[in-house]
């Protein structure tokens, strides 16, 4: 059986999950559990970033220790990504000692390789995305009084100057190793032109990056010299092999490692495909295969952060529409890789026009028929239906889509599908016709279509494709199909019960 690891990044804990997060997490969810279907053994992992000067600050504010602050935020996560109906076999803590123990072996595999070394620092630091930052990085701030402010061009906040000893990772070692490993897998990074940016990235230069802090104490300190506490990306990065057993003292993690997709946004580029892979190079440990770079799903056209005032709280939205009506439109509306801007309006006319008036649309036509003309038992395909091709078309290209990490094109591929049956439908008009071998045939066309749509839509909306399964009479669950021979036309059995129940998807005003 084939292995499928997939993970999102941690998330930090000094804020509540929105739906920046939910993105990401639906996205590594939907793909994942298309892989099941495709008969992986699968992992699918996801958690919460806990250590580091943000979280300190944010506790100390708060008036409570880290510790306290992060058990009361982290359970919020695994909390929401359940009511999202994420399916993760793991969620991994960074304050948990498995974690740690591999933050120690990845630590003192890359220290005894010489590619840690003592130096002294002095520079430009934003605190909210923990990273250094040159000059010619930054943005500047007119302030009112004619001032000039550095601030970070992520977040644009004020950075903050520090100057201590610390503990450094020398990445420009690596630049011709990376070069060289990304020209020989060149599929590596996707989409394309998010890939670019990490070579790009290489190309323009690499700068050593300091790795350990003596005046932060939340975290983990080093092997060596424990005054120093390790931050951000040594800790943070090492949760993906932590939670496969790395540290635990064996080889047991090469059972899932490498990874095969980091699941990332755009801002986290330069640490997750340029620090990670020249880490994992120093230590000895294989690179992953594979990096799946997300775009910003956008508010107002503005990056979601709490300092911004503009977060979306998906549990919200959930609770107004459902979680798989969520769940489709965030997987459906936006290219994987670009940025999309969120908007009631937009969510409105997505969910209408392909989930109400499509595919729940489709669903109550046909039971509402079935039951009509042919006493609510369902009937057989035609084998030589014109729905037969369409069907095996749309396994094809929604299957080459997963692949290439395109839930948005896998979907409209999928719903290809679900158009091309009520076409078919209203060229044969059965609801006209009196009952009989042609009515039997067109519904039993129909009925086979919703079956494979089913599975093929079940990893973006698994309780409708659920309901979906069950309303026309077939037994077990649809997650337990196994693709391709699943969605070979003409499985459908005839005889079953066929139910309408009520709309899969409301019309929303």
């Amino acid at each position: 059986m084939t292995r499928f690891y997939a993970t999102t990044p941690i998330y930090y804990v000094n804020a509540e999950p929105h739906l920046g997060h939910a993105y990401t997490t639906i996205v590594g969810d939907a793909l994942t559990r298309w892989h099941r279907l495709l008969g992986d053994d699968v992992k699918y992992l996801t958690g919460t970033d806990e250590h580091g000067l943000k979280i300190q600050q944010t506790a100390e504010a708060a008036g409570r220790s880290p510790q306290e602050f992060v058990d009361a935020i982290a359970p919020k996560f695994a909390a929401a990504w359940e009511r999202l109906g994420i399916a993760n076999d793991d969620f991994i803590r960074t304050t948990e000692p498995r974690h740690k123990a591999a933050v120690a072996e990845l630590l003192q595999r890359c220290y005894d390789a010489g590619d840690i070394e003592l130096d002294t620092f002095a520079g430009k630091y934003c605190v909210a995305c923990e990273e250094y930052y040159a000059d010619d990085e930054l943005i500047t701030v007119d302030g009112p009084d004619g001032s000039i402010t550095d601030c970070c061009p992520i977040h644009n906040r004020p950075v903050e100057y520090f100057e201590e000893e610390n503990w450094f990772f020398r990445l420009s070692r690596f630049e011709d190793r990376l070069l060289d490993w990304y020209a020989a897998h060149p599929t590596a990074l996707k989409p394309e032109h998010r890939g670019n940016e990490a070579i790009g990235l290489i190309k323009s230069g690499l700068r050593d990056f300091s790795i350990s802090r003596t005046s932060l104490e939340w975290g983990i300190p080093l092997p060596w010299d424990p005054k120093h506490v390790t931050y951000v990306w040594f800790d943070a990065l090492t949760n993906y092999l932590a939670a496969v057993g790395f540290g635990d003292g064996t080889d047991s993690y090469q059972d899932w490692w490498p990874v095969d997709y980091h699941l990332i946004g755009k801002d986290i580029v330069r640490q997750h495909c340029v620090y990670w892979p020249a880490m994992l190079m120093s230590a000895g440990v294989e690179l992953p295969k594979g990096w799946a770079i997300g775009g910003w799903l956008l508010s107002g056209g503005e990056k979601m952060s709490k300092t911004s005032g503009n977060v979306v709280n998906p549990l919200d939205l959930v609770d107004e529409v459902g979680v798989d009506g969520f769940r489709y439109y965030v997987l459906a509306d936006t290219a994987y890789g670009n940025d999309g801007d969120f908007s009631i309006e937009g969510f409105t006319s997505r969910y209408n026009a392909d989930l109400a008036n499509n595919l729940g649309n489709l669903a109550a036509r046909v039971a509402t028929v079935v039951m009509k003309k042919c006493g609510g038992i369902g009937t057989a395909p035609d084998p030589d239906s014109p729905l037969a091709a369409a069907a095996a078309t749309a396994y094809a290209e929604t299957a080459a889509q997963w692949d290439l990490v395109q839930p948005s094109r896998a979907l409209d591929a999928t719903w290809s599908l679900v158009r091309a049956t009520n076409a078919h439908l209203e060229t044969n008009e059965p609801w006209k016709a009196e009952p009989g071998p042609g009515v039997d045939a067109v519904l039993g066309d129909a009925l086979e279509a919703l079956r494979i749509v089913a599975i093929l839509a079940s990893p973006a909306i698994p309780d409708t494709a659920q309901a979906i399964w069950e309303r026309i009479g077939l037994p077990g669950q649809v997650a337990d199909q196994r693709l391709p021979d699943a969605v070979a036309w003409g499985q459908y059995t005839p005889g079953a019960a066929v139910t309408k129940g009520d709309a899969l998807f409301p019309r929303l005003a």
